[in-house]
């Protein structure tokens, strides 16, 4: 077993070499990053975040800060993003890609769709002669000297510059706009963001007209009419009671198409995936949070205790998109 000064030398050695890469990520700070809150400040949507693994999280991290700092974001999980969930991109978004090799196949493959499509793309990249560094419109260098790994292999100085680089957006943005104490407290009321999600599913869900439903027995072709017009990645299935039966994703989709060939015929209940998650409306957010967060999902169907379809909730709804809408 180590003995104490031994394990404080080797956590002191960690933590040296990752304030050695913040370091670095400073001096190579340059007008690039100029141009990235130019971009962001300039757009009419929302800070689309992506990436795998630890990427992937510190991403998660990224989007939640600059949507509680007044720049709406949400993360997008690029795997799902090539499986359906790239509807939820709008051409007035701008794509924050994150991977230090530059070369995730995933996150390339995911940014080159979205080249295509006009969407403005800055990444974070500690090598700026990748793949997602030539597809960028703006490239953040997050090179550092080395990994706080022995092997120089598990992202640690990497993830942890990346993370700043994140911060640092946010605040120059919150900064920039003018927003002060009054415009965080809008976005964390009860003085946190913990109190933030102790409101309750019923205040932030979507209700009636907003809610994308069809009946049992509706063909696949017009529910797919109901997902592109409610744009929220999804439709719910319910039945003449409207109890909710069964759902159908932007994902589902695909697969359905690629199983079938031709949907002419096909009726919701025959594809939809039934008995999904649902959350009842007295729940408080951050468990509609937590179960997203389990189960990989971005929408929670809502439900009385008799299983009848009462709203719908998305995540954008509880990290960052517009504001929370409280009942009194």
């Amino acid at each position: 077993m180590l003995k104490e000064r031994e394990i404080l030398e080797k956590a002191k050695s960690v933590l040296e070499t990752e304030k050695l890469g913040i370091e670095e990520v400073i001096k190579n700070l340059d007008s690039s990053f100029v141009k990235a809150v130019d971009i962001i400040l300039q757009t009419k949507g929302r800070i689309v975040v992506t990436g795998v693994g630890k990427s992937g999280i510190i991403g998660r991290k990224i989007a939640a800060t600059l949507s509680s700092t007044g720049t709406p974001a949400f993360f997008l999980h690029p795997v799902e993003a090539l499986h359906g969930d790239l509807g939820m991109v709008t051409p007035e978004d701008v794509v924050l890609a994150l991977s230090y090799s530059g070369n995730t196949l995933e996150v390339c493959e995911l940014v080159a769709i979205l080249k295509k499509r006009n969407i403005k793309i800055i990444s974070i990249t500690g090598n700026l002669d990748s793949r997602l560094a030539q597809l960028s419109d703006v490239v953040i260098n997050g090179r550092v000297p080395k990994e706080a790994c022995p092997f120089n292999l598990a992202p640690t100085t990497s993830t942890t510059a990346c993370l700043a680089l994140g911060d640092a957006l946010a605040i120059c943005l919150f900064e920039i706009k003018g927003l002060g104490s009054e415009d965080f407290r809008k976005n964390h009321p009860g003085g946190s963001l913990g109190e933030r999600l102790k409101v309750k599913v019923k205040e932030i869900m979507l209700t009636g007209e907003n809610i994308p439903k069809v009946l049992q027995g509706t063909f696949l072709k017009e529910a797919i009419k109901e997902i592109d017009q409610k744009r929220l990645g999804c439709v719910l299935v319910v039945n003449q009671f409207n109890a909710l039966t069964g759902i159908i994703t932007d994902g589902d989709l695909r697969r359905i198409f690629l199983k079938y060939g031709s949907i002419d015929n096909l009726k919701v209940e025959e594809v939809m995936t039934k008995n999904p998650k649902t959350i009842q409306e007295n729940a408080l957010a951050y468990e509609a949070l937590e179960m997203m967060e389990k189960h990989l999902i971005t929408v929670l169907p809502v439900v009385d205790f008799d299983g009848k379809l009462t709203g719908i909730l998305h995540l954008h709804d509880i990290l960052g998109k517009g504001t929370f809408k409280f009942t009194v």
